[in-house]
C-alpha cells in the first residue's frame, strides 16, 4: 500500500527505504525512470548517521536549518538499497519540519523514501486534493496534513565531496546556506542525476509556458494576444482575466507557497500557453525561476 504524506515543501509518496519492493511500488505509481534517485527522510540526526556518513561541515548544516526544507546528500550505508539512489554510492537525507511527517517517522521508527506524490515531470502537490487529483487511483490514500507551508521542493546541497555543492535550488534560500557554508558552486542539472530535480524539464502544467523578466514586456504579450492564455505574476494586481498573483506584496516565501498552486489552478482553466512573470533573482526567487524555466522547458 502506498500512502501520501504532508510535508512543508509538498506532499510525498512514502515506501519504507530499506524495502525494495516498496520503494519500486512508488517508482511505478509515479512513471518515475530509475535513473533520478529519491530522498530518504528521518526525524532525528541519530537516524541520518544510520543511513550516511555525517561529516562535520555536513552536521553543522543539519544543526543549523533541520528540521527544514534542506536535503544533504552524503556517502550512503549499506542499509539503503542502491534502488533508492538510483545506483549512485550516495543518499539525499532529509529532516522534514511537518509535524505530520515527524510523527509517521518516530513511530513508525522507518526511514521513508518520499518523492513528490504526482505523475513524473508534472507539478507537484501543494494539498492533499492535489494529490487525489492526479494520483487517486494509482495509491491506498492521503494524510491530509493541510497547504504545504513552504510550497517548493527543498534545497538540495551535495556534501559527499571536499567542495560542497547546490544540486537544486528550493525552499531553503542559498543566502542562508552561505551563512554557513560560504560561497557554494551550483550544478543544478544533469542526465545521471545524484539528486532529483535535476532534469532540464519538469513541473509540466498542461501548458506551454513563456518566461518575462519584466511586468512591462508580460502587459504588452497579453493585450496582443487573442489566444486562450493564462497569466502568472507578482506585485500590483492587474486586471487581467485567467491570472494568478503569486504574491501582491513581491515576498518571496508567499510566492514560493503559491508557485504551484498557481500553475495548477491556470492549467485548469484549459489555457494553451501561461505568460509567467519571473521572480527577483534573490532569495527564495532563484528557486521560483528555476522551477518556471525547467517547466517551460519542453
Amino acid at each position: 500500500h502506498i500512502v501520501a504524506l504532508p510535508t512543508e515543501t509538498v506532499y510525498g509518496l512514502g515506501a519504507d527505504a530499506t524495502n525494495k519492493e516498496a520503494v519500486a511500488n512508488v517508482f511505478k505509481a509515479k512513471n518515475r525512470p530509475s535513473f533520478d534517485p529519491l530522498i530518504v527522510h528521518v526525524p532525528t540526526l541519530k537516524a541520518v548517521q544510520e543511513i550516511a556518513v555525517l561529516s562535520k561541515q555536513a552536521e553543522q548544516l543539519f544543526l543549523a536549518f533541520s528540521p527544514g526544507p534542506l536535503t544533504v546528500v552524503l556517502p550512503k550505508r549499506k542499509c539503503i538499497p542502491d534502488l533508492v539512489t538510483s545506483g549512485h554510492s550516495t543518499v539525499a537525507v532529509r529532516i522534514p519540519a511537518h509535524p505530520i511527517m515527524l510523527q509517521v517517522l518516530q513511530a513508525s521508527g522507518l526511514y521513508i523514501a518520499a518523492p513528490s506524490a504526482n505523475p513524473f515531470g508534472f507539478t507537484s502537490p501543494t494539498t492533499a486534493q492535489h494529490v487525489l487529483d492526479q494520483l487517486g487511483t494509482a495509491i491506498s490514500g492521503v494524510v491530509d496534513g493541510g497547504p504545504c507551508t513552504v510550497g517548493i521542493e527543498s534545497t538540495i546541497v551535495d556534501m559527499s565531496t571536499d567542495v560542497p555543492k547546490v544540486l537544486r535550488l528550493g525552499g531553503m534560500a542559498l543566502e542562508q546556506l552561505e551563512h554557513i557554508l560560504g560561497p557554494v558552486e551550483t550544478q543544478l542539472s544533469s542526465s545521471n542525476p545524484n539528486a532529483p530535480g535535476m532534469l532540464s524539464s519538469h513541473y509540466n502544467p498542461g501548458a506551454t509556458i513563456e518566461l518575462y523578466p519584466d511586468r512591462e514586456a508580460l502587459v504588452a504579450a497579453v493585450s496582443s494576444n487573442n489566444d486562450a492564455i493564462g497569466v502568472l505574476y507578482w506585485g500590483e494586481p492587474l486586471p487581467i482575466a485567467n491570472s494568478f498573483n503569486l504574491s501582491s506584496k513581491c515576498v518571496d516565501t508567499e510566492a514560493a507557497s503559491n508557485l504551484f498552486m498557481g500553475l495548477r489552478e491556470l492549467g485548469k482553466l484549459k489555457v494553451t500557453k501561461i505568460y509567467a512573470h519571473l521572480f527577483p533573482e534573490k532569495g527564495l526567487g532563484r528557486a521560483i525561476n528555476d522551477r518556471l524555466q525547467r517547466a517551460a522547458n519542453k
